[in-house]
């Protein structure tokens, strides 16, 4: 009886997760403060997986320069720190931001280092890349982005290989920042 309670209990936690919308999902800054992407709402967001470590993170450069582009227009990057691929973020989170900051002058919010697949999922990973997700499917690896509208619903995703500067996300970008 005991593990069917806890079967059901599981069942509507993860019900619960999904049926929530991503700006409300809890997550924690890279400082380990509790919030949710609901901080930004009324703003386009790029959510972006990083890491430390990779041949993609020189795009930290290009999610730099886009983030402040547009970011007076009411937009930002968020990134979220990943080990999952090739432990390309093996760092702590004093040592990301460090390295963040030094390296690539990052002024967009940073959160905590999560799973973006597997068992350990994030639940805004899960809500990002689910079955309900207009772009259900795994992030196939580090800098995989998604963006997300004012009213946080999931507009567009790209692959690593998809530079933050191309024509085609600032398209996406504006696109988005115009819509009502």
């Amino acid at each position: 009886m005991k593990k069917l309670i806890s079967l059901l209990a599981a069942l509507a936690a993860s019900f619960s997760m999904i049926a929530s919308p991503i700006q409300d999902i809890s997550v924690k800054d890279i400082d380990g403060k509790d919030t949710s992407l609901k901080a930004f709402k009324g703003k386009v967001l790029l959510v972006v997986n990083v890491a430390s470590k990779c041949g993609y993170t020189p795009q930290y450069k290009g999610l730099e320069a886009a983030h402040r582009k547009y970011k007076d227009q009411g937009f930002s990057v968020v990134g979220f720190p990943c080990n999952d691929f090739g432990k390309q973020e093996p760092g702590t989170a004093s040592e990301i931001k460090e390295f963040c900051s030094l390296t690539y002058n990052v002024s967009f919010p940073l959160m905590e280092k999560v799973h973006v697949k597997g068992a350990e999922q994030h639940p805004i990973y899960a809500a990002l890349t689910g079955k309900d997700s207009p772009f259900p499917g795994d992030v196939k690896w580090n800098f995989g982005k998604f963006l997300l509208g004012k009213d946080g619903q999931i507009l567009k995703r790209w692959d690593s290989g998809t530079e933050p500067t191309s024509e085609e996300v600032s398209k996406a970008i504006e696109a988005a920042l115009k819509a009502k």
